[in-house]
């Protein structure tokens, strides 16, 4: 057919990705010497022997389908174009091709219905037969068609389970050639999500299985280890314990040190979609191998995980916090168990109790007293489960309790000072057999009504898991440690890291995140990544276990690393709301004062959130924290300006936390300050925060401390020898009046002869600023708009002369409805 002779008409050699205004196709509408109609065009140039051509028709398919659509004849010859088209020798039209069906299979279910049939009928043989293109890049457009098609739900069930998988299962068989069959697994990998769960189970997970231990390809079992946790949390909890845990452990001991770190990585995944028993009593052992592999990388991938993993240990229940949608910790209702606690003569062996819901008594199936740092005594009373936390000298005699007063109490109550600061909890281990066989003699020493224990015998599941943890604790920094200890018995302090939440070889293996020798022998970054996951940590174990986690908090609040105090800053906010006013005041306080004090790139972190901070403090404690606010606006770099962006942001929701008094004393001189900063975002946004302090003085009655601001406002800026200021108080002023922030009597009084003073200002900028406050503000309030109102004439006056403005702006404003105004004052002083 020769070269197309409409390329120099119609100027396609100009066409790029830029011309997305342009129809590819125009040129079917252009009548030239062939006299063919645009379908019989569109045939010609599809077939043409000219590459460009066909290519040309590929790309613009999706125009071709909105041309011809309406007609069902139009359609349907469309449409066999487009599979003779798809049967195309080069690869480019090919690829071209199938870059179109998705958008086009969007067009066809928006505009037609029978969209299913057509599609399923005449593209989607396209799209499954392109999967196996003997080009790379037409399969690779055909794997990205097909997920988005999935992911867009495009493709019917019927489709999935007759076509879709069946080719997906006969590319990964084991005797499909290797690069097909990684490709076939990375896609199985990523639809698995996309599916539902039967059709996963029933078609999928057999072949997944398969290849996870598939000795030929390491790439294989590489793509199944990486996407593991995926694959299991869609076929569920049982078909995951059932099939995917054996070979999960497989892959995790796999000789190549690739697989075991992608292992490592999901780990958490994995450990999500599993029973607690499965994740204590399996994936617990299973994860310490990980973290004393000989390989680094897999070291590294394992402790970076460590957090992560033990998070899946938290129960909402037993710790009281809940996570909202939008990711913040919410307080929740405490369980039906009731605690008691111990008062008067009973100083010498008080009997503490730590509220335990029954559902995890259910779950971990443990009815013990002891852990080998405490002994826990689960006491059944009708529907009431308790544990009491037994401690004392290690000759502790349960008819010691004799006389004892014991309340109930609620949970709140339990978390009290005596809790968290008595001495270390001694070993008491020893005395398990006693305590036992001292059982029935517990009802007659403690005074609780009708109050029957029945076992207080230690756990031998969690004694079991936690010696075979032991077993696996070959790394060679703990090895060294255990030496160490061997010479240097452990001293009492040790024994106050003990806690039955998670398995105690996972806790001491994340405390040790911290120790110098780590950072050498695993990861560089390895505080960081502590200190990133410590929250997640803390929420698992609960404020009742915050002393295990205390002295590692304070090591890396103290580390040399900027990244690491900072990781801490931004979310010292939320552990304080997982620990409670009173572990907050005592442990985090002093550790967030240090923060104020730290480098910018430490304080932001702190500023970020410092009203979600300050909220969780007593009013007393808050106070102090008054005057150290000025120390924000003080920067290592003056050129910081987002710094005190910010600083001014959060000063607006600071606000409620104080009265009228603190606000005028303190937090005024600061915005004040913020008001003249060099930087235009953060002087706005200070004005903002000015209008802020006003209302709050008006809405507490403390009109006297709002009348002295504004005369400081009217001397400040009215008077301003920069125009800069001036404009800054007829923005104030219009703030005022738009947020009814204080009575309008007081405003007309105090502020509008000023305002209207500015009328005859020599800055047109200030002009400007002022006929969109008397325009589009003042004259729409109900009080200007009343007739007889004395300052209305005035207003009137000063909006007639601006109209008659020699600068074309100011009488722009002063004539614009304000509905037909959309300019940002913001952006209006950024042009001038």
């Amino acid at each position: 057919m020769g070269v197309w002779p409409l390329t120099s008409l119609i100027g396609f050699e100009d066409y790029g990705p830029d011309c997305d205004s342009m129809r590819i196709t125009a040129f079917l509408d252009i009548p030239g010497q062939d006299n063919l109609t645009p379908l019989a065009r569109l045939e010609k140039y599809a077939f043409s022997e000219n590459i460009f051509n066909r290519q040309i028709i590929a790309r613009g398919l999706l125009d071709v389908f909105r041309d011809f659509s309406n007609n069902e004849e139009d359609f349907l010859t469309v449409m066999e174009i487009v599979v003779r088209l798809s049967e195309d020798a080069e690869p480019t039209v090919r690829t071209e091709l199938m870059e179109q069906i998705p958008p086009i299979a969007i067009f066809l279910q928006e505009s037609r219905p029978n969209f299913p049939t057509a599609f399923s009928d005449y593209l989607m043989p396209i799209v499954v037969r392109y999967l196996t293109d003997p080009n790379n890049q037409v399969r690779k457009a055909s794997q990205e068609a097909l997920l988005i098609l999935l992911e867009q739900e495009l493709i019917a069930q019927n489709d999935i389970e007759n076509k879709v998988c069946p080719i997906l299962l006969d590319l990964s068989a084991p005797d499909s050639d290797d690069e097909y069959k990684v490709e076939a697994v990375n896609i199985i990998c990523k639809m698995a999500s996309m599916l539902s769960k039967t059709v996963v189970e029933r078609m999928l997970l057999p072949r997944f299985c398969e290849l996870c231990g598939d000795g030929k390809l390491f790439q294989v079992r590489k793509v199944c280890a990486a996407s593991f946790g995926d694959i299991c949390n869609a076929v569920g909890q049982e078909a995951t314990e059932r099939f995917l845990i054996p070979k999960f452990f497989e892959l995790c001991s796999d000789s190549v040190w690739g697989m075991r770190k992608a292992c490592a990585e999901c780990f958490m995944a994995v450990s999500y979609t599993t029973s607690p028993e499965v994740r204590r009593s399996k994936l617990s052992p299973l994860f310490i191998n990980l973290i004393s592999d000989p390989c680094r990388w897999v070291r590294q991938a394992a402790f970076q995980s460590l957090g992560p993993f033990i998070s899946t240990f938290a129960n909402p229940s037993s710790a009281g916090l809940y996570i909202r949608e939008d990711g913040t910790l919410r307080e929740g209702e405490k369980g039906g168990g009731k605690c008691i606690e111990t008062t008067g003569e009973t100083k010498a062996n008080p009997l503490i109790c730590v509220e335990i819901p029954r559902t995890d008594l259910l779950k971990e199936g443990s009815n013990s007293c002891g852990s080998p740092g405490e002994a826990l005594a689960r006491l059944s009373q009708n529907d009431n489960t308790t544990a009491c936390v037994i401690e004392g000298i290690k000759d502790c005699h349960v008819s010691n309790c004799r006389g004892m007063n014991s309340r109930f109490q609620s949970a709140e109550d339990v978390f009290n000072t005596f809790l968290y600061w008595r001495p270390p909890l001694p070993d008491i281990s020893q005395d398990l057999e006693l305590l036992q066989s001292k059982t029935e003699k517990h009802e007659e020493g403690c005074s609780v009504s009708k109050a029957i224990c029945n076992n207080c015998v230690a756990s031998s599941e969690i004694k079991k898991v936690l010696e075979s943890l032991q077993e696996h604790m070959d790394d060679p920094d703990v090895q060294g440690k255990k030496k160490e200890q061997h010479h240097n018995p452990p001293i009492e302090d040790d024994k106050s890291k003990l806690q039955d939440i998670i398995p105690q070889p996972l806790l001491d293996q994340y405390l040790s995140m911290t120790d110098p020798a780590r950072a050498q022998t695993v990861d560089t970054e390895i505080a960081k990544h502590c200190a990133y996951s410590l929250p997640g940590v803390a929420l698992t174990l609960g404020r009742q276990n915050w002393h295990c986690l205390k002295d590692t908090y304070e090591t890396l609040a103290a580390d040399v690393q900027w990244k690491v105090r900072r990781t801490l800053a931004f979310s010292i906010h939320e552990l304080a709301v997982i620990l409670g006013d009173q572990l907050t005041a005592a442990d985090l306080v002093p550790i967030f004062n240090g923060f104020l004090k730290d480098l910018d790139e430490v304080r932001i972190g702190v500023l970020k959130h410092l009203y979600d901070f300050l909220k969780l403090l007593h009013a007393d404690k808050r106070r102090e924290y008054l005057y150290q606010l000025q120390e924000f606006v003080v920067t290592d770099n003056s050129r910081n300006w987002r710094f005190r962006y910010e600083l001014a942001e959060q000063l607006i929701l600071i606000l409620e936390l104080y009265n009228p008094n603190d606000v005028y004393d303190y937090l005024r001189h600061i915005a004040l300050t913020l008001c003249s900063d060099k930087v235009s975002e953060v002087r706005w946004i200070s004005f903002k925060l000015v209008v802020a302090i006003l209302q709050k003085f008006y809405a507490n009655n403390a009109n006297a401390l709002g009348l002295n601001l504004i005369n400081e406002l009217v001397a400040r800026f009215r008077h301003c020898s920069k125009w800069i200021g001036r404009q800054a108080f007829a923005f104030i002023c219009q703030a005022l009046v738009e947020e009814e922030c204080m009575p309008v009597d007081h405003f007309v009084e105090h502020l509008l002869p000023s305002l209207l003073s500015l009328a005859s200002d020599p800055v047109p900028n200030v002009r400007v600023l002022l006929a969109k406050a008397l325009r589009q503000t003042l004259l729409e309030k109900a009080y200007f708009k009343s007739v007889g109102n004395p300052h209305l004439e005035a207003v009137e006056e000063t909006v007639l002369a601006l109209q008659s403005d020699r600068d074309q702006d100011v009488s722009f404003f002063a004539s614009v409805k304000p509905k037909l105004n959309n300019m940002d004052t913001t952006s209006l002083e950024k042009q001038n």
